[in-house]
């Protein structure tokens, strides 16, 4: 493509995020570059909506549809369920009028289609007597009307998508997918409407292949997939081979076009794209970013935006739990940002306010919401207790001052004496009707973890658009090392699906490649975790995280087991862990860790249930977005038992 083109689609981005050009501006620029446009020309509408937000997700479209039009282009086509917004949640159900609202907006949008036709996603109605309420629907929009409407069959019911549980599957007519750009045919597939090639995948969720169909009855030039897909580890990687697998398998064009942002707890990536008949990359738009990205699917030589620094080398990796997490370092810093970023603006908040440690999650979390927000607009404020170190709250105090955030000390040791001489009153008082009171408790600890929250939801509370943040991370999720309005207290949880070990390499990526070099002090991340709560009488020092816990390289590989290799306590006892080959970890110690995961992690379950929204970034998480576990579960047997101890446990029972 004439590399004119690319200038051009540099101003319109400019245009379409500022508005500006005035239109005697726009008319003029899309005549000096028209005759640049090959004749194929279409746009891939990367786009950011709002849920339910549909005027305002028809009014970008449209200013997006005014440029393809000024430019002549075949076609502007945009993600999956555009005009309604994806994740659409239950609203969709309770407020049918939502739905209408987006037919008539999309009736609206058609009077606009003129020189360019338009494909865009939407919800529509199911007019007949059975099914769920609604379709899954891509209109396509030509010569100011609506010309057709293709309706998806394939819609997922796992994970962090709910496809299924609002909308009706479509028988595939192959012949409603075909639309006529130019003299070429393109045939529509709607995101899941194209993962489920039998060649592909070892198991298949659906009994039909939309995409066979399609190609086998109609022959398409090529094929173009309206997608919502969002981004987690290892999610590029499968993304691409399946579908150069599919474009090379069919001998047809796939052109690619996914969302961009983030909705709540989902973040899409865009990089939408297009491959040739042989598989072969040709397209590519930027990654995390609104881009009116102009392809010709004849084009070879397309321009190709670069992937997140790592996952190049990584798209043909095999599945397996790795310590070097430096391949994933940068999209999970651009997809945990981004999540901040949408998610404030979206929901009207400006500002965060969190508490500054000292320590590793507190850090990162207070770098990215710098980074997402604007240092200006994060407060960070230590609260020392008088277990908490010197060197804790000098780091807290350099990192604010490094990176440019608002900082104050704010200690608690009177709110934590007037709390505990409240308690020890009521407690005596308490003891003479109940006769089980701990010998030990986690009350101290938990009285100072929400002191600190009290002051922080009390800043929230105080000054406009401002949000409390929690810092909790997965791997402390799991086991429950975290305290109920306390450090989980808060509005948002930047870091809840990632594991320590990725945010200590998170941590130096981010010193090594944010303009600010080295912002994060190194004591920081040479520090050993720990909540400075309690003091280990063994040691007489602060507790350390790992002294109650297990190593982290342990624990974390525990956790991708769980998530991704489904393996229980014995299957682990069987493996070598990554931990293993350079620690020597007799069998006693390293049942005794896992017994302590799954023991602990069964008593989690119902803190889980109660976490703030968080990005879903890891391949598998324990965010409520995806993963449902009843609370009431905590009997299941995490371990294999013989059939022999079965049966006597039954014949005991029996007597």
């Amino acid at each position: 493509m004439n590399k004119k083109i690319y200038d051009l689609m540099e101003v319109i981005d400019n245009d379409l995020s500022e508005n500006s050009l005035s239109e005697d501006e726009r008319n003029r620029i899309a005549e000096e570059y028209k005759k640049y446009l090959p004749a194929n020309a279409i746009v891939l509408a990367q786009a950011n909506p709002i849920s339910g937000n549909i005027k305002y997700n028809a009014e970008k479209a449209l200013k997006w549809i005014r440029w393809a039009n000024r430019l002549g282009v075949r076609a502007i086509v945009f993600p999956e369920l555009f005009l309604i917004g994806y994740p659409i949640g239950d609203f969709i159900d309770r407020f049918p009028v939502v739905v209408e609202e987006n037919i008539e907006w999309l009736e609206a949008l058609a009077r606009f289609s003129t020189n360019t036709k338009v494909i865009i996603g939407f919800a529509d109605f199911n007019r007949n007597k059975v099914g769920k309420n609604y379709y899954n629907s891509v209109a396509i929009l030509a010569n100011g009307k609506i010309e057709s409407i293709v309706k998806k069959t394939l819609l997922p019911n796992y994970a962090e998508f709910n496809d299924y549980r609002h909308f009706e599957s479509a028988d595939v007519n192959s012949a409603s997918r075909i639309t006529m750009l130019g003299d070429k045919k393109a045939g529509i597939i709607i995101c899941e409407d194209g993962w489920n090639d039998f060649d592909f995948f070892d198991k298949n969720l659906y009994a039909v292949d939309p995409v066979e169909t399609v190609v086998s009855e109609q022959n398409p030039d090529f094929l173009i997939n309206c997608s919502a897909s969002i981004t987690r580890a290892k999610k590029e990687q499968l993304k691409h081979n399946m579908l150069s697998f599919a474009a090379k398998k069919y001998k047809t064009p796939i052109v690619y076009v996914n969302q961009v942002g983030s909705g709540e707890c989902l973040s899409f990536e865009g990089a939408s794209r297009v491959y040739d008949e042989n598989g072969n990359l040709t397209a590519m738009a930027k990654s995390y970013e609104e881009q009116f990205f102009i392809v010709d699917v004849d084009d070879k030589e397309g321009q190709i935006n670069p992937l997140p620094k790592g996952l190049e080398k990584t798209l043909n990796s095999q599945k397996a739990f790795s310590l070097d997490h430096e391949p994933d370092l940068e999209r999970t810093y651009l997809t945990i940002v981004q999540s901040i970023r949408d998610y404030f603006k979206k929901t009207g908040f400006e500002r965060a306010v969190l508490g500054l440690s000292g320590g590793l999650d507190s850090t990162v979390c207070a770098v990215l919401l710098a980074d997402a927000l604007g240092a200006e607009n994060v407060f960070g404020i230590s609260m020392p207790s008088r277990i908490t170190s010197s060197e804790s709250k000098n780091d807290a105090r350099k990192l604010a001052e490094n990176i440019g955030i608002n900082f104050l000390e704010v200690p608690i040791k009177d709110m934590f004496d007037i709390t505990r001489s409240k308690f020890d009153g009521l407690f005596e008082q308490m003891e003479k009707g109940w006769n089980c009171r701990y010998k030990n408790s986690y009350t101290n600890d938990n009285i100072q973890a929400r002191a600190r929250a009290t002051i922080l939801w009390g800043v929230a509370n105080e000054f406009d658009k401002c949000l409390s943040i929690a810092t909790s991370d997965k791997s402390e999720a799991y086991m429950g090392y975290a305290t109920i309005n306390g450090d989980m207290s808060g509005g948002f949880a930047p870091i809840a699906d990632v594991t320590k070990t990725k945010l200590f390499a998170l941590a130096g990526w981010m010193n090594e490649n944010r303009k600010q070099k080295n912002a994060i002090p190194q004591s920081i991340i040479e520090k050993r975790p720990g909540a400075e709560l309690a003091i280990n009488p063994k040691t007489g020092k602060p507790l350390l995280a790992e002294e109650a816990l297990m190593p982290y390289e342990f624990l974390d590989e525990v956790i991708w087991r769980v998530e991704n290799l489904h393996q229980s306590i014995g299957d682990m006892l069987d493996v070598e862990f990554l931990y293993e080959k350079k620690e020597t970890v007799s069998k006693e110690q390293k049942k005794e860790w896992l017994e302590k995961f799954f023991r602990r992690m069964s008593f989690a379950v119902y803190k889980w249930s109660i976490l703030p929204p968080a990005p879903i970034v890891d391949a598998r998480s324990i965010n409520k977005t995806e993963y449902r576990h009843p609370i009431i579960a905590s009997g299941i047997n995490y371990n294999k038992t013989s059939f022999e101890d079965k049966l006597n446990t039954l014949r005991y029972s029996e007597t």
